[in-house]
Parts: C-alpha cells; structure tokens; sequence
C-alpha cells in the first residue's frame, strides 16, 4: 500500500519530466483564464493572463512538484515569444498611413514616457532601501517580456522577479489607461494604443486590440520603440550610475 502511494506521490514529477504537461498546464490555464474573465464580465483589473498565472501557481502550489520543474517544460514557449512579437509588424504596416501622420508628436513623446517608465519605480524602490538586484530586476518591467528578460540578465536583475514585475506592470497600466482615459474624456483610439503599448507592453497590447485594429497598430508601436529605446540607453545609463 506505502509502495502504490509513493508511486502516485511521484507521478506529477514524472509528467513533468516532459514539456508536455508543462505546456498543457500552462494552455489549458490560459484558455480557462479566458472563459472566466468573460464569465467576469471582462474586467480591467483581471485580464486572463493574470487569471491564468494564479491558476498555474495554485496547480504547482498544490502538486509536488517545483517551480523549475515547471519551467523546464514551459521553457519552450518562451521562444515563440520572439516570433509574436515580430508579428505585430502586420498592423503596424496596415496603420502606417495614420502612424505617419503622427510621427513627430510621437517621436517627440516617446524618450520621456519610456524613461518615466522605467525610472518611477527604481527610484520608489531605491527610496524604500531595496538591494541592487531588485533595482534591476524593475528597470525594464516596462518593455516586452523577450527585451526585458536580457536586460534583467545583463543588468544582474532576478527572473522571476522580473516576470512579477511584468505582469503587475501589465495589470495597471491597463486599468490606469482606462481609467484616466475616462475621467479625461479620451476617446481617440490612437491615444489610448500608444498609451497601453508604452506602459502596459504586451498586456497593453492585447488589450488594445480588443478596442480596435487601430488602437492595436499603435500599441504596438508603443511597445516596440519603447523596447528599443529601453534596449539601448538603459544599460548605458545604467552602467554610468552602476
């Protein structure tokens, strides 16, 4: 009995030897994330990614199994996040007319946004005493997770701290866009993409495009010249202080 107990004891650990579960977890969480953030009635504060990272850490909290154990298989969905984001080229390029016309404001608005981005919360963290390794791991919680995670490397920050930081990020930039976009009387769909894409990244994004194609393009373009200006002066700047 002890014997066929240890060997069910040791069966999550021997699916998770394989990427498979790791992959189906972490799919089967996202579209339940989905189906309950509509059953939610689609709030702000909760998009499903969030609802998906809970039940994932509830399922590795309650198996015997660890979190490398899950990011040993898991792992191989990070690639696909270089080809995602590659991708958002298409609606830019179907948005460029209008993205053309705003080229100057844009440009003239993007160096402050992203380095307030980036700047509001190492300083709060600075301020509050916390060590160097914390203060790189929030640098770059602004900008798409593939940037993020080599400047969280290069930079000496923690992953998984990183990672947190991203999906806090994510969640209020998307509830602080659209709430400040109402008690603003925003409507343009332009303002608010760029807005979600600079601050909110690819939960931004994604969010954008639920309010329109429009919106989407310029999130996109938020989240991309945001990336690559992070890419290039944080590590710079960074160094400088360091």
């Amino acid at each position: 009995m002890n014997e066929w107990l240890e060997r069910l004891s040791q069966l999550p650990q021997q699916w998770f030897d394989s990427p498979v579960a790791a992959i189906a977890l972490t799919l089967g969480a996202y579209f339940l994330g989905i189906r309950l953030f509509k059953l939610m009635h689609r709030p702000t504060w909760c998009p499903p990614m969030l609802i998906a990272a809970l039940l994932i850490a509830a399922v590795i909290a309650l198996l015997p199994i660890g979190i490398d154990d899950y990011n040993r298989g898991a792992g191989w969905l990070m690639l696909l996040l270089g080809p995602a984001t590659v991708a958002l080229a298409v609606p830019l390029y179907q948005q460029l007319p209008q993205i053309r016309a705003l080229w100057k404001p844009i440009m003239l608005t993007l160096p402050l946004s992203a380095t307030l981005a980036a700047c509001y919360a190492v300083i709060i963290a600075a301020v509050m005493g916390a060590p160097p390794e914390v203060l790189a791991s929030l640098a770059p919680k602004s900008v798409t997770s593939p940037i993020a995670l080599g400047l969280a490397e290069e930079l000496g920050g923690s992953r998984a701290l990183l990672m947190g930081a991203l999906l806090t990020t994510g969640v209020t930039a998307i509830f602080g866009v659209e709430w400040l976009s109402r008690v603003l009387r925003i409507r343009d769909p332009r303002l608010i993409g760029l807005a979600l894409g600079i601050n909110g990244h690819a939960l931004g994004t994604v969010r954008a495009f639920e309010i329109s194609s429009v919106a989407g393009a310029f999130a996109s373009l938020g989240m991309s010249l945001t990336g690559a200006f992070t890419a290039i002066v944080l590590p710079l700047v960074w160094h400088l202080f360091d």
